[in-house]
C-alpha cells in the first residue's frame, strides 16, 4: 500500500486524527458540582467581571483556532472546506504533539474576505491565538492586517510566516558551511504568491540585499 492509500485507510480506521480529553478524571458527584454545576458559576462571576484572566482559568489560554476557507491547500488548489478539513486536522496534530498547544480545526464555508475576518472575529474569544492556514494570495495579505488590527490575541497566516521563518534559518545556517556573508549572495525566489511573498520581506527586514522574484509571468521583483 503506497502512502497515499496508507493514509486514507487510517483516517477513515481512526476518522480523523485528533480527540478532546480531559485534564483530570471526573470520579464522583463532588467532581461534577465543581467543574460544572453549580461551582462553575462561581468561575463565571468572576470572568464576566475580569474578562483578561479568561485564559488564566479556561481552556483558551493554551488554544489556537486552526482557520481555512480551503482556496489553496497544499498543492491541490481550491478544493473548498471540507477539502481542506484534513490539513487543518494535521496542523492540530502538529501543535500537540511538538508544543502539547491545544487546537481546533475550523473551516469556513466562504472565501470572500471580509467574511472570513468577521467569522474569526466573532469566535475569537474562545481562542489564545489564531493560525490562518491554506488561503490564497493575495487575500490571506488583508485578512491577516486586518484580524492583527482588530484582534488582541495574537494571528500569523503560516503559509507565509511558517514558511519565510524556515527558508530564513535554513540561509543563515547555509551561510555558515559556504563561508559567505548575506549581503554578498544572490537569492532566486520562484512564486509570488503567500509564501514567495512573506519570504521576500523577511529576507529585507534580516539584511538580504540581492534578490530575484519570479512566477510564471516572468520576473516580479529584483534588487
Amino acid at each position: 500500500m503506497d502512502i497515499y492509500q496508507e493514509s486514507l485507510a487510517k483516517h477513515l480506521e481512526h476518522q480523523g486524527k485528533i480527540t478532546t480529553q480531559l485534564k483530570f478524571p471526573l470520579k464522583d458527584k463532588h467532581d461534577l458540582s465543581w467543574t460544572y454545576t453549580p461551582g462553575v458559576a462561581e468561575v463565571s462571576r468572576y470572568l464576566a467581571l475580569h474578562p483578561e484572566e479568561t485564559g488564566q482559568y479556561t481552556f483558551k489560554g493554551n488554544s489556537v483556532a486552526v482557520i481555512s476557507d480551503g482556496s489553496a491547500v497544499l498543492g491541490l488548489g481550491n478544493i473548498g472546506p471540507y477539502g481542506a478539513y484534513p490539513v487543518m486536522e494535521g496542523k492540530a496534530l502538529l501543535f500537540k504533539h511538538f508544543a502539547n498547544i491545544d487546537s481546533i480545526p475550523i473551516v469556513l464555508n466562504t472565501q470572500d474576505p471580509d467574511e472570513i475576518i468577521k467569522a474569526v472575529e466573532m469566535i475569537a474569544p474562545s481562542f489564545g491565538g489564531i493560525n490562518l492556514e491554506d488561503i490564497a494570495a493575495p487575500k490571506c495579505f488583508y485578512i491577516e492586517e486586518t484580524l492583527k488590527k482588530r484582534l488582541d490575541i495574537p494571528v500569523v497566516h503560516d503559509d507565509q510566516w511558517g514558511t519565510a521563518v524556515v527558508v530564513l534559518a535554513g540561509l543563515f545556517n547555509a551561510l555558515k558551511v559556504v563561508n559567505k556573508q548575506k549581503e554578498k549572495v544572490k537569492i532566486v525566489i520562484s512564486g509570488a504568491g503567500a509564501a514567495g511573498t512573506a519570504i521576500m520581506r523577511i529576507l529585507l527586514k534580516a539584511g538580504f540585499v540581492n534578490f530575484m522574484m519570479v512566477d510564471s509571468k516572468g520576473i516580479i521583483a529584483k534588487s
